[in-house]
């Protein structure tokens, strides 16, 4: 689907040359800048900031709105539709930072400037969202039109999507760029959109770092050079320590306009040239060289479905360049079915060979690759010297080829059977891979018997990295929680490299090991995220969250093993969260975990508990659809203001269901036939409206070849029995062509 949009745009661009828009034109279409994860020319046009496009099925309406000009008529359709880039005429970007989410805002207004007047078109709609980003909200404003964002459950959005024939439109490209379209915008209208998401900080060595896409090509700026262009950026720090926080570094200038110890605020408003040509980056410091820590309590929302008192538990490791980290047994476990062949096991096989340059000689590894079966690099673990790690890149080279199919179990017992019992190194497990298998639960509940039972140092971390849309994602989070690992995946398959070189880097940075909270079992109840604690590494701060009730102490100990086979022990103290909303910092986490859990144990329970906090918090889940309300402001200002009739507002209010933005729960179909993880993408435009399509053109060639001159002199020529016939296999073939077309509409083919 990347390549289909991006192919679009790049033929909207080259249809709307044919504007004329006078003399003082401001830019020239070009591309933007590609990204370091774009590896392909052909995705050269996707978006890489908040964008508005024209979707043209009929190039005729393309003109300029202000002055129509001398346009020769323009046969046939664009099919499928073209993109056409919006001008935009201002932009707002707004961020709240707190603990290691931030939330963003970014509000702008384009001009459909590319349609005449007479006519209208649909609008798409394109947000490229950070770091494990979670879309929160999206609101569209035209002069006779809105559209919001709403959650319902699954369950009754299918009942009205069922009466409603809605579309199936709005959906994730390449994993962090949403997209979906508003429809009838006639030509000069102007839509003010406002978008809203959260996403992860990056945490590295106590700085906090956020990257936001903010990258305009220059074919959004405005037509005429004179027009005002007027940039707006707000950015809120409040770390919830307690500590001071420092400001490092940004990409764009802004000044400071409140610093109050563990808050920090920065603003600016001033006409640019032109729009920002750079992502906004932002980075601080809120740790000093040592482990800190807090507690945080809240009450809950208003609204709340449970009713306990929340609270949150933080733990940043700091500057620890210059501290121990564990020694480590590491084993690599990767996934070689023939669905990775091509960039996915390429990209895995640079990760790796990174990752094993970086091991201390006084590491241990070990490599499996699995498809049905299994094969070792080493009957046993190995040092990490220079010559073993010679040979394992040899033997990579070698072994690291694509077929078969998908068996986890075998090799993930293998794997953890390997280590030693004498202590001392920490042991750990990187499971990669793009399928699903059927027996994900199975696994899931031996490797708690075996690793939470265990417990001590010595158990196994597992993490778990997920490549695509095939692999069950719920699985790889619950068996990375269930031995206290880390998680990670890679929806676009240029992002594997990086993605995996971090996860690898995090997990294997740990500072303190075996975690353990003992303060909070005088509680009268607590439930608390995740059930088992994870290790604290450099570049991953651990946050555990919960409800409860009863009296919480004034004072949390927390204790730990540290590199060196000793004892941490650091005391947490408790404050109330002023202006720290953890309900909804805890949101995407829990919502995850919850899910996680509830296809483990299939409990009805907890998926409804993971409805409600889906619509409480509006973060989209499995078990949530998203539905795009229109609003007609002409039909509800036409409307008498008595008390019924604005609680009844059907008639100006309609309501277009968008597809799920849940991962789903892997695909064993797709994984046995090893389609590859580029296929999972749903297409642009669906078939069936294709295929509608081309029975149109089929019909429309049809008519064009009857009215034909040359077809009415040849018809002339012919005798009156050789017409008959000639007319009787014409009718004979269309209605083949008919049945076929009708049947594949009706197949999906």
């Amino acid at each position: 689907m990347a390549t289909d949009f991006s192919r679009a745009v790049e033929l909207g661009l080259k249809l709307s040359k044919r504007i004329y828009y006078g003399k003082d034109k401001s830019t020239t279409a070009s591309a933007p800048p590609r990204q370091l994860s774009m590896t392909s020319e052909a995705e050269s046009f996707l978006p890489t900031a908040p964008m508005v496009y024209a979707e043209i099925n009929d190039p005729s309406m393309v003109d300029n709105p202000d002055v129509p000009s001398y346009q020769p008529y323009v046969y046939g359709r664009c099919d499928p539709p073209v993109l056409i880039p919006l001008r935009m005429h201002r932009v707002s970007l707004e961020v709240d930072c707190c603990l290691d989410t931030a939330f963003v805002t970014v509000s702008g207004a384009w001009r459909l400037d590319c349609v005449s007047t007479s006519r209208s078109c649909s609008c798409r709609i394109a947000m490229p969202i950070g770091e494990q980003g979670s879309v929160l909200g999206v609101e569209v404003e035209s002069p006779f039109k809105s559209f919001s964002r709403e959650l319902m459950p699954t369950e009754d959005a299918a009942a009205d999507a069922a009466k409603t024939a809605s579309s199936k439109d709005g959906f994730l490209i390449k994993g962090h760029i949403y997209t979906f379209k508003v429809p009838k915008i006639d030509g000069g209208t102007i839509l003010s959109v406002k978008f809203s998401w959260s996403q992860k900080l990056l945490y590295q060595d106590g700085r906090f770092s956020l990257n936001v896409p903010f990258t305009f090509p220059s074919y959004v700026n405005p037509v005429v050079k004179s027009t005002s262009k007027k940039e707006n950026i707000l950015v809120n720090v409040n770390s919830g320590t307690g500590t001071e926080v420092f400001f490092e570094s940004t990409s764009h200038p802004i000044k400071k306009t409140k610093h109050e110890a563990s808050k920090i605020g920065f603003s600016t408003e001033r006409e640019v040239p032109c729009w920002s040509r750079d992502d906004f980056n932002f980075s601080y410091n809120v740790a000093s060289n040592e482990t800190v820590g807090g507690v945080l309590l809240q009450s809950p929302p208003l609204h709340d479905f449970d009713e306990r008192e929340m609270f949150c538990l933080y733990l940043y490791p700091g500057k620890i360049m210059n501290h121990k980290v564990f020694r480590k047994e590491v084993v690599f476990l990767v996934d070689i079915s023939a669905s990775m062949q091509g960039r996915p096991l390429d990209c895995v096989k640079t990760a790796l060979l990174t990752a094993l340059f970086k091991l201390n000689p006084v590491d241990t590894f070990n490599i499996i690759v699995f498809n049905e079966s299994s094969l070792l690099f080493s009957s046993s673990m190995v040092q990490a010297t220079k010559e073993m790690i010679g040979k394992a890149s040899e033997w990579i080279e070698m072994k690291f080829i694509a077929e078969g199919g998908t068996n986890i179990a075998a090799p993930l017992n293998q794997a953890i059977n390997m280590f030693s019992k004498a202590g001392g190194s920490l042991p750990l497990v990187f499971l990669v891979t793009d399928g699903a298998v059927e027996d994900e639960k199975e696994i899931c509940d031996r490797m708690r018997r075996h690793l939470v039972e265990a417990g001590g140092l010595i158990t196994p971390r597992i993490c778990t990295f997920g490549i695509g849309l095939y692999c069950n994602h719920y699985f790889l989070q619950m068996l990375a929680q269930i031995g206290r690992g880390h998680y990670d995946a890679a929806f676009d398959i240029g992002c594997v490299n990086s993605r995996l070189e971090r996860l690898i880097s995090n997990a294997s940075s740990v500072v303190v090991a075996d975690i353990s909270v003992d303060s909070l079992k005088d509680l009268d109840s607590l439930e608390i995220y995740p059930a088992q604690t994870p290790d604290l590494s450099s570049g991953s701060p651990v946050l555990i969250w919960g409800r409860y009730t009863g009296s919480f102490p004034d004072n949390v100990e927390v204790y730990g093993t540290l590199p060196d086979l000793g004892k941490f022990e650091i005391t947490l103290k408790v404050q109330s969260a002023k202006d720290v909303p953890i309900d909804k910092v805890i949101a995407r986490r829990q919502i995850d975990s919850l899910t996680a859990s509830a296809w483990l144990s299939g409990s009805k329970q907890l998926e409804e508990k993971a409805t409600k906090l889906s619509l409480l918090t509006g973060v989209p889940s499995e078990y949530t659809s998203i539905a795009i309300v229109e609003i007609d402001k002409c039909i509800l200002a036409a409307m008498t203001k008595t008390v019924e009739e604005r609680r009844d507002d059907a008639g100006a209010k309609k309501t277009t269901f968008m597809r799920s933005l849940g991962i789903g729960f892997g695909n064993l179909e797709a994984t046995a036939e090893n389609r590859p993880p580029e296929q999972a993408e749903p297409k642009l435009y669906e078939t069936s409206e294709m295929m509608l399509k081309a029975a149109t053109n089929l019909c429309a060639k049809w008519c064009d070849c009857c009215c034909c001159m040359c077809f009415l002199q040849c018809c002339n020529k012919v005798n009156d029995q050789c017409a008959i016939a000639f007319t009787q296999l014409c009718t004979i073939l269309a209605c083949f062509e008919c049945i076929n077309v009708c049947c594949e509409i009706c197949s999906g083919d």
